[in-house]
């Protein structure tokens, strides 16, 4: 167990000396170049369409009309 400790805990302690930050972390002195359109609130439900059951169609005519058609016939 005192093996695993280690491995797992010396990548965490070298990461905590390191003196500088690596290159690619943006130091913030460079104005964002990047455009975001603002937020426009919509509603949650805005776009809900009340629907009622209904009793099943016929499906052997849709399924029919679907199938491939077979050569011959």
């Amino acid at each position: 167990m005192k093996p695993f400790f280690l491995v797992a805990a010396l990548p965490l302690v070298a990461s905590g000396c390191a003196s500088t930050l690596p290159e690619v972390v943006d130091s913030g002195s460079q104005p964002d170049s990047a455009y975001a359109a603002p937020v426009r609130y919509e509603g949650v439900i805005g776009s809900y369409t009340h629907r009622i059951p209904v009793d099943p169609k016929p499906w052997r005519g849709l399924n029919d009309a679907q199938a491939p058609r077979q050569e011959g016939t």
